[in-house]
């Protein structure tokens, strides 16, 4: 452990992003694999490496340094933990960063899948996603504002993302706001935040497995 961290201290943009970049890839690859019927697991196209190729792309131009710049500047206009400083930190991130970086992702993939209308993806599914990072991320950040040291922040939020880009992965492949609807609906005053399109058309939803 001494070694990494000697080695963040002394190239921390390089090894933010190397971690970063990794962890947005390698989500790619688990939302693939859990997603998929378990029987196609010896196919030699089970998994669409060309995609997790357009998301690795994404995720180390893009969102790794984005991110690294984006904490280093919180920390010098925000410095500090306490609980005033981590508010700021948090709304700051959720009001600026979030959608800049969903932005980023459905935009950027639209690009390298070379379709016509580039923010078709981001109109449709921008909403619904936002929405879900501000219950998730809020309280991802705040551990970050408070607990996190500053070098690592970039990496522990790579870490989170794993989570959160398979989700995007998700997202990006079928319907964010009925998606979003069934998995935020059974936690407590959120069913309203999260409609179904299937809701509003009259049509009831499948019952959970």
């Amino acid at each position: 452990m001494r070694p990494l961290l000697g080695m963040v201290r002394r190239h921390p943009w390089v090894a933010s992003v190397a971690a970063y970049g990794t962890l947005f890839s390698a989500a790619d690859v688990a939302q693939q694999v859990l997603t998929r019927p378990r029987q196609a697991l010896s196919e030699p196209e089970y998994l669409d490496l060309k995609q997790t190729g357009k998301v690795a792309v994404v995720g180390f131009s893009f969102h790794a340094n984005f991110n690294y710049i984006w904490f280093q500047s919180l920390e010098r206009f925000f410095p500090g933990t306490n609980v005033a400083r981590v508010i700021v930190k948090v709304a700051c991130d959720q009001a600026i960063a979030a959608p800049i970086t969903i932005g980023a992702f459905y935009v950027g993939l639209s690009l390298l899948d070379g379709e016509s209308d580039v923010f078709g993806n981001l109109r449709e599914k921008f909403w619904p996603t936002y929405k879900a990072g501000l219950v998730c991320w809020t309280l991802f950040q705040a551990v970050n504002f408070t607990l996190v040291p500053p070098l690592l922040r970039t990496t522990y939020v790579g870490a989170c993302s794993f989570l959160w880009t398979a989700f995007l992965c998700y997202l990006h492949q079928n319907d964010a706001q009925d998606t979003t609807a069934r998995i935020f609906r059974a936690l407590p005053g959120l069913s309203g935040l999260f409609p179904s399109t299937a809701n509003k058309k009259g049509v009831s939803l499948p019952s959970e497995r």
